[in-house]
């Protein structure tokens, strides 16, 4: 099987790590911190902050497009919408990056946070009554 040597890059996990360079086919590997495969941020130090705001990122686009797109803002409407468009960006392969910091639940749940407001039948409730 023949590789692409431009597309493969090479994670140095652990502290301990040596560092060694690694070639294929003549061709240095590039060093990254980071890389993404199948959708998940995998970095040297195994934490999974970059996917989490990865996640975020992505989710919180997809909020403001519903909020620019929809003018029928029913609760019912509006949940369905948000578990339907912006959940699947928050929880996808959870099992395999879940968030362990507390700063990164929190950046998470400010999404949800946002989606709470935008209804306005419960705007002026208290968050955790939303």
């Amino acid at each position: 099987m023949s590789f692409n040597t431009k597309k493969c890059r090479v994670i140095h996990v652990g502290r301990t790590n040596q560092r060694h360079k690694y070639s294929m086919e003549g061709q240095t590997l590039d060093r990254v911190d980071s890389e993404k495969d199948l959708g998940i941020m995998i970095s040297s130090d195994l934490k999974s902050s970059n996917q989490c705001i990865q996640a975020c990122s992505k989710a919180s686009k997809m909020l403001g497009m519903i909020k620019r797109t929809i003018s029928y803002k029913k609760p019912e409407i509006m949940v369905r919408l948000y578990k339907t468009l912006v959940r699947p960006h928050l929880e996808y392969c959870v099992s395999a990056w879940s968030s362990h910091y507390i700063k990164d639940k929190e950046l998470l749940e400010r999404v949800q946070h946002r989606f709470t407001r935008m209804i306005k039948e419960v705007r002026g409730k208290d968050y955790l009554d939303r």
